[in-house]
Formats: structure tokens, sequence, C-alpha cells
């Protein structure tokens, strides 16, 4: 761990900033939102903008960087970053605002397609998978640092986002100051979403229903403490908690699935995140409550997705593995983008009002519990020795990460084959 420190401390530190600036954007604009006055509704489509432009931008960054390179795309749209968090405080209405989301969706998606395929030339075969787990601590790291610093300034004001700016433009320094390009960039050819159904339906449903459970928390958790009274302080550490959860918990986890049927641990771990959302739901006014309860749900659902690659790579050649990384981040994304339309449509006060943002990830948890047990009744569980690695990935990282995780997976299947061949 320390050799790939050593050796990529510059891209870590950089992604380090990028994250805390984008982990306290989306807060931050919960939290403006309600002083502007802000229906839940608009604010749902301003944070749903987010998702269709890190969509958009994890299709379309490939192309740009083979057409001017990496260091070019990089500083580009982390420029394009930082002048739209200026702006957002400028222009405070849910039409620019949603513009805005769309362009920092775009950007952060380019951004991290860069910063991800820097690391994956940067990895050897043998420290990969040491590689793709610090990247993704750091990540975790940076959303939960985000949140102490909503409280330095006034969120009514401009210090906050100018924070968010300055930590944006001071981000990409130390990597554009010591990586040099890396080769040209490549991506395996996807399989089709109709291929991807059929060799692993779990896997699919799960990432679609997913992808609405961790838009909901990384873009309506703000907007909720806003509406259901909570202070900044308490807004801060309830954010924070969904991401603490995921950073403590995805090891242990990840361990566990290596050990025991993936398809059941999918189910305890997606019914665990429900309870959740149900306890938060109907005890939601006690703030310690709440406070385990976000823990408890960042905990379950943000490994879950990690859980779910590995679970359809069971079902997968290697040489297919990374192939499958494409389809599963779109179906992720998709659902992305309706999670917090359908979020702010239930947190309405003519709806069922703050509860409805825990009744709606309840319902999609649930509702992947539902499958999985009717999924057990089509396919027999795949043997324990005949599973793939498990490798730690999170939902905020763009396909290129996701594709250095099945690499990994890939290669950490065949080594076992053949020492089990002898």
């Amino acid at each position: 761990m320390l050799q790939v420190l050593a050796g990529a401390w510059a891209l870590l530190l950089g992604v380090g900033l990028l994250m805390v600036g984008n982990g306290l954007q989306g807060t931050l604009l919960g939290v403006r939102g309600q002083i502007e006055g802000f229906s839940t509704l608009e604010m749902s489509t301003v944070m749903s903008a987010y998702f269709i432009g890190f969509l958009g931008g994890s299709r379309m960054a490939p192309d740009m960087i083979r057409r001017v390179g990496h260091v070019r795309v990089f500083a580009a749209l982390a420029s394009f970053i930082s002048a739209v968090m200026i702006l957002y405080p400028m222009f405070a209405t849910p039409v620019t605002w949603f513009l805005g989301r769309v362009i920092i969706g775009f950007c952060f998606s380019g951004v991290y397609v860069t910063a991800e395929s820097w690391l994956n030339n940067a990895a050897s075969n043998e420290n990969r998978g040491k590689a793709l787990s610090l990247y993704m601590i750091v990540q975790m790291l940076g959303i939960v640092s985000a949140q102490a610093l909503l409280l330095v300034g006034d969120p009514a004001g401009y210090e906050t986002f100018v924070i968010a700016s300055v930590l944006i433009s001071i981000s990409f320094g130390p990597i554009l100051l010591s990586i040099s390009p890396t080769p040209a960039f490549e991506t395996v050819k996807p399989l089709s979403l109709k291929e991807l159904m059929a060799i692993s339906p779990l896997g699919c449903v799960g990432m679609f229903l997913l992808g609405g459970v961790f838009s909901a928390q990384f873009g309506m958790s703000a907007v909720y403490g806003a509406a259901a009274g909570l202070t900044l302080a308490q807004i801060s550490t309830f954010v924070a908690a969904f991401y603490v959860g995921a950073l403590i918990l995805q090891y242990p986890l990840g361990w566990v699935s290596d050990r025991m049927d993936r398809r059941a641990l999918v189910l305890i771990v997606s019914g665990l995140g429900g309870a959740g959302a149900l306890i938060a739901m109907t005890m939601g006014d006690r703030f310690p409550v709440l406070l385990g309860t976000a823990f408890l749900i960042g905990g379950m659902t943000n490994p879950l997705y990690s859980l779910l690659i590995a679970y359809t790579n069971d079902y997968l050649e290697p040489d297919d593995m990374a192939a499958a990384s494409g389809g599963l981040v779109f179906i992720n994304g998709l659902g992305a983008i309706a999670g917090p339309l359908i979020t702010g449509w239930v947190m309405d006060d003519a709806v069922f009002g703050p509860a409805g943002f825990f009744m709606f990830m309840a319902a999609l948890l649930f509702g992947l519990v539902a499958y999985g047990l009717y999924r057990t009744t089509q396919r027999a569980p795949t043997p324990v020795e005949e599973t793939s690695s498990f490798a730690p990935v999170y939902p905020t990282a763009s396909p290129v990460a996701v594709e250095l995780a099945q690499e990994y997976a890939a290669e950490a299947q065949l080594e076992d084959e053949a020492e089990a061949t002898g």
C-alpha cells in the first residue's frame, strides 16, 4: 500500500480535493435551495441533473481524451467545474442550477475518467487491487471531509461556494505538475444490455434499483435535512454518516462476500438497508437514531454496488468481465437519474413529506429483496469456490474504475484457476 501511495500520491491528493469540492457543492445546494425557497420537487430536478450530466460524460469523455489527450481534458473540465461553483450563488434559480448541475455532472465524470485512466496506467498487475482500494478510500474520505466545511461559511452567502471552487482549482495542480500523459486511451467493447440481462438478471435489476438509492443519498440527503428542520451542523453530520458507514463496512462485507453465497448476501444487505430506512422513517425525529440509520443505510448500500458487480462476474468468463462494466454503469446511471425525481415527489408535503426520503429507499431495497428471492427459484447459487474476487468500487466512480475492478477480478480468477490446475 505504501508503494502505491508513494507512486500516486499527487493523483490521490488531487482526487481527494476534487471529492471534497464535489461533496461540498451537493450538500451546500441542498441547504441553499431551502434558503432560496425552492420546493422539494424543484430541488429534486436540480439534483437529478447531476446524474444526467454524469451519465453523458462517462460515455463522451473517452472520445474527448482520444482527440485532445488526458491533460487538456482534465484541465478544461476542472476549470468548468470551478467556474460553475462560483456562478451558483449569483444565479440562484432552479433553471440555472439545473443547467449548472448538468455541466458539473458531465465535467466530474470526465475528470474521473481521466484520473482513473492515469491510475490504471500507473498500477501493475501486482498492486492493481491495492491502488483501487486506496483510490476508493480517498474518494470516501473526501466526501466525508466536505461535510465539515459546510460549517465554515454562511450557506446564504458566497464564502462556501468560493471554498468549493478554490478546492477544485487547487486539485488539478499536483496532478498536472507531476503526471505525464498516459498512452492512447482504450476501452473494451461493452456487452449489450440484452446480453447482460440474460447473464445476470439480479445484477442488472439490482444495479438499476441501487442507482435510485445512491442518488437519493448523494443528491437529496441535505434536502431532506433542510426540510426536516435539522440545523446546519446536524445536516453536515447526517450526510457524512452515510459515507462513514460506506467507508467502514465496505471491506468487511467484501471479505464476507468471498466466503458465502453472494446472492444470499445481496438479500441480507438489501434487507438490512431497507430496515434501516424504515426505522428512520418512523423514528427520524430522534437525531441519534437518524445518524445510526444513515450509517447503516450507507454502510449497506454503497458496498452493495461492488457486491452486485462481483455477483455478475460469477456468471461471466474472465474475458467478458471488463466488457460488462459499461453496461452495469449505464444501468446504474439510469436509476440514478430517476432517483432524485421520485424522491422529490414523495417528499412533497402533499404526498408523504420529508419521511418520503426514507420511504423511497426502503421501497427500492425491499423491492431488490423480493426480486432476489424470486431469482432463487430460477437458478441455483454459484459454489463459493467458483466465485470471482470482490473488488471495491463505489457508485461515485466512473466506468474506468469499474472496468479496472473487473480487470482485477478477472486476473485474480485466472490466477486461482492456474493454481487449482497446478
